[in-house]
């Protein structure tokens, strides 16, 4: 994996812009180890308004419930980061929001928080179609905490490109 540079995230999302617009779609973005970046290099772009619905970063679990309903279930047996909380998440935003396309990262992008089955560098990424299924994959990035961060924006930012038409 490489880190991508600010203008290749750029780049990217001014690609995706187009798309997004050209197909009538809106996004939401649902961001935890992200801290909003993928909604940052979106809405940089002037006329974002029209594509973009909104972005929610959630860290907390109560902030996971309460802004994307994923069930206390889900984090007290999986974890936040687990495939079952970022599909949760994606869902979530997309019930909670007017967007017809969503992506929700979840992820330790360090330096600490990671343990042995899930070390610093794991990230979840989900995408999701209004009435689709969730389609979730797991990363491995490597790098410092800036590193594992643009590099799960540049994946978000791809599959949210293969879900367009």
């Amino acid at each position: 994996m490489h880190d991508p540079s600010d203008a290749q995230l750029r780049e990217q999302a001014e690609r995706l812009a187009e798309r997004l617009g050209a197909a009538r779609e809106r996004l939401v973005t649902a961001e935890s180890c992200t801290g909003g970046w993928i909604a940052k290099c979106l809405t940089d772009i002037a006329g974002s308004s029209d594509w973009f619905d909104c972005g929610m970063v959630v860290y907390s679990y109560e902030a996971k419930q309460g802004l994307l309903g994923v069930r206390p279930q889900t984090l007290e047996e999986h974890g936040a980061v687990s495939r079952e909380t970022a599909i949760e998440m994606v869902s979530g935003a997309l019930v909670y929001s007017g967007a017809s396309v969503a992506v929700a990262v979840t992820g330790i992008a360090g330096p600490g928080g990671g343990s042995e089955d899930k070390p610093v560098g794991t990230v979840w990424i989900a995408w999701k179609r209004r009435g689709g299924y969730a389609h979730a994959q797991v990363f491995h990035f490597h790098g410092d905490r800036e590193a594992v961060r643009r590099q799960t924006v540049d994946r978000a930012l791809q599959g949210i490109a293969g879900l367009l038409p």
